[in-house]
Formats: structure tokens, C-alpha cells, sequence
């Protein structure tokens, strides 16, 4: 069984495209389960319309380990509530993680505009496919076996940015990290938008620096902020 968890806190405008992608999917072994962190808005109702089973959440971290945590599947898929699949996404996912016999992967993403569907393309699927056998990269998107999530303990919930990072690069020690290349994931620009460009860039460099050089990112230095995009902004 795959498991899909999706931490939220007020993603009524996003959560039904993103779960209305994955009804369209044709895989009928899977069980989708939101992690919300306290939504205000019309999420938790979303979430029960689609058939989906809500837990407690809380920072990306903490709603990522309790949905991980109430789930059945021996796979575990992880995605933001502003994601979209592309038809047949997880049938080619499943089969080349199957085929590369991994145990933890990230994605190629794209955007449905051209500017910040370049800026990815150059930013970062070049440098996840460039840096694949030696530093592993993830975003938004990662696919795990549930062995693997067990053994490394989750997300480190101390973590304030950059927790996909330090998933897969702990993952990768133990063992077989991949990066799925036969489709891509498309992730929404609102943070870009929100935030600007230049500015959401560099935190992401900047995170990564700190990576290298002090391990993750434990303090609120880049002064990250959840639930506050908005797709109208």
C-alpha cells in the first residue's frame, strides 16, 4: 500500500486540486492522509470530502511525522497541499522506484508558468541530478520506504528549514537514495510570489550553506513562516 501524507494549515484553495490530481491517479492501494496544524478555513471538511484521514499536525515536520506515523503503507509519499500530480504520476513513480531498487527519493519539479518553471529547471533539477550520488537535494516532494523513515527516526522536528534536506542526506547514509526521473511534480510558485524571487532563492542557498557548514538549520535565522501564502497574493 502507498501512503500519501500531507501536512496543511489553511490550504482550502490549494487541497482540492492537489487531492482531485490524486483521485485521477487509477491507484486504488493507497490511503491519503492530511496532517493539519490547526487550519481556520474550510481544510478539514476538504479533507473529509475526499475521503481522507486527518490527524493532528503542526510544523511541516511534526505534521509530517504524524501522518507518517497513522499511516498503513509500506510505501510513504510526502507531499505540500500547493503540489499537483501529472496524469499517471504515481504509477511511473512507483514502477522506476520499484526498478532502481531504492529506499528514499526526491523529485524533478516544474511550474505551469514559464519563468518560475525555468528558474527550477535551472536551480534545482540541475543541481539534484548533478549533485544525485554525492549530496543529495529534495523540496516539497519525497518518497520513502517506511522502513527507511523508521530507522532514521523521521523529520527532525528541531529542524526550522531545509528538513527535506536533512531526511534525505540521512537516509542516504543508511540507504539507497534516488532522484525519480520519468516525471516531473509540479509545485506552486506562491512562495516565490509571496516572498520574492531573489529573496526565496537565497534562504534556500543560504540554507543549504548552513548545511555544509553547521548542519541543519535548528534556529529560526531565516525566520521561516508556514501558512501564511495565499494564491490570490
Amino acid at each position: 500500500m502507498l501512503s500519501i501524507v500531507i501536512p496543511a494549515l489553511n490550504e482550502e484553495k490549494c487541497l482540492p486540486r492537489l487531492l482531485k490530481s490524486i483521485k485521477k491517479q487509477r491507484i486504488d492501494d493507497l490511503e491519503i492522509i492530511v496532517a493539519d496544524a490547526g487550519s481556520k478555513d474550510k481544510t478539514i471538511e476538504i479533507a473529509k470530502n475526499f475521503d481522507c484521514k486527518v490527524v493532528k499536525g503542526g510544523f511541516p515536520s511534526k505534521g509530517k511525522n504524524a501522518g507518517a506515523k497513522a499511516a498503513k503503507g509500506d510505501l510513504i509519499l510526502f507531499l505540500d497541499a500547493d503540489t499537483v500530480l501529472p496524469e499517471n504520476f504515481l504509477r511511473k513513480t512507483l514502477k522506476e522506484f520499484k526498478e532502481r531498487d531504492l529506499d528514499v527519493a526526491s523529485f524533478l519539479t516544474m511550474a505551469e508558468d514559464t519563468f518560475h518553471n525555468l528558474s527550477l529547471k535551472f536551480l534545482f533539477n540541475f543541481p539534484n541530478l548533478l549533485c544525485e550520488r554525492i549530496l543529495p537535494q529534495a523540496l516539497n516532494v519525497i518518497l520513502a520506504k517506511r522502513t527507511l523513515h523508521e530507522r532514521i527516526g523521521g523529520f527532525d522536528e528541531r529542524v526550522k528549514l531545509g528538513e527535506e534536506l536533512d531526511y534525505v542526506r540521512k537516509g542516504n547514509k543508511v540507504r539507497k537514495f534516488g532522484v525519480l526521473k520519468k516525471v516531473k511534480v509540479v509545485i506552486s510558485p506562491r512562495r516565490f510570489k509571496k516572498d520574492g524571487w531573489f529573496k526565496t532563492w537565497s534562504k534556500y542557498f543560504l540554507c543549504q550553506i548552513h548545511f555544509l557548514f553547521f548542519g541543519p538549520v535548528k534556529s529560526d535565522i531565516f525566520n521561516y513562516r508556514y501558512g501564511h501564502y495565499d494564491e490570490t497574493d
